[in-house]
């Protein structure tokens, strides 16, 4: 008989035990993470539940805002402040990347009483290799640099697209980026957190990955909307001791359908799998976020207390 190396072993077991616990109600799954205690779920809010409203997006001038609309990161975090959450504010949005900037926003985060949870990049790793996979590589590091002079311990970044290689190929190469940039990392004490985006839209695939990386500061941002599976709330259980950062949605994707999101079952799904951090609201319907955001956040608030 064919034996598994220990190493193969290790991760086929967490696996099972991962999947077995969140099929199982109210069971607790294990901790890669080693966190123990009560769960702890913190509210935070995404910049980019504004997204329409910043004068920059990604370096260029953003033609979305609407006329006596717009605002700016620092009006972001005192909406943050005035509604009682933390906040993540989206690199998309920065008006500049200069230290200067990142301290004046850390600055008035922390005057504001506000903690930043962490922020995002859009990065792809799935490039193969050569200049633009390693432009990628280079970016992360420089946002990991930044993140540590801003302050915000955790960035959601992806494994990306591309049309030039097989995915399985691919997938290896987003490994090894992850696997360098994690170490990077890690040195600064900040965390990665892979998303289910792009490429990866189950829980298999996106544990697959980051068991793979094995590094204790790359984890999961886990997005509650972009699981394209059967059972989106059984994915999300599964990938949840592994969530170094979670994002919130108000719709899930089941059967190809957008649909509305069960909030205070994917809060239950994440004490029941002793999550302790931040859950940010990512807001992406259609309802004005200046009427909306403000109304979940108090629904999450109180989800979170009860």
């Amino acid at each position: 008989m064919t034996s598994l190396p220990r190493r193969d072993f290790l991760r086929a077991s967490a696996a099972s035990l991962a999947l077995a616990a969140a099929a199982t109600p109210g069971r607790a799954a294990a901790s890669p993470l080693g966190r123990t205690g009560r769960p702890v779920l913190r509210p935070a809010l995404a910049a980019y539940s504004f997204r329409d409203t910043f004068p920059v997006m990604r370096g260029k001038a953003n033609p979305k805002v609407p006329a006596g609309k717009a605002t700016d990161m620092f009006r972001f975090l005192d909406f943050c402040a005035a509604h009682g959450v933390d906040a993540e504010p989206t690199t998309y949005f920065f008006a500049e990347e200069t230290d200067a900037y990142l301290l004046r926003l850390r600055r008035h985060a922390f005057l504001r009483g506000v903690a930043l949870s962490g922020t995002a990049i859009g990065n792809n790793f799935s490039h193969p290799r050569g200049e633009k996979r390693d432009a990628e590589i280079r970016l992360t590091k420089q946002w990991i640099d930044r993140a540590a002079v801003l302050g915000a311990p955790h960035i959601r970044v992806f494994a990306g697209v591309t049309k030039e290689i097989p995915r399985a190929e691919a997938d290896k190469l987003v490994i090894s980026a992850l696997e360098e940039c994690g170490e990077y990392a890690g040195r600064k004490g900040i965390f990665l957190g892979l998303e289910n985006h792009d490429s990866i839209s189950t829980a298999e695939a996106l544990l697959g990955m980051v068991r793979a990386v094995g590094n204790p500061w790359v984890g999961i941002n886990l997005d509650s909307g972009n699981f394209k599976s059967a059972d989106p709330y059984r994915d999300f259980a599964a990938c949840v001791p592994h969530a170094v950062n979670v994002q919130f949605k108000t719709e899930i994707q089941i059967g190809g359908q957008r649909v509305a999101a069960d909030l205070g079952r994917l809060t239950q799904l994440l004490r029941d799998g002793g999550y302790q951090g931040w859950v940010a609201l990512e807001y992406e319907a259609k309802e004005d976020p200046a009427t909306a955001v403000p109304r979940l956040l108090a629904e999450m608030k109180r989800l979170f207390a009860a």
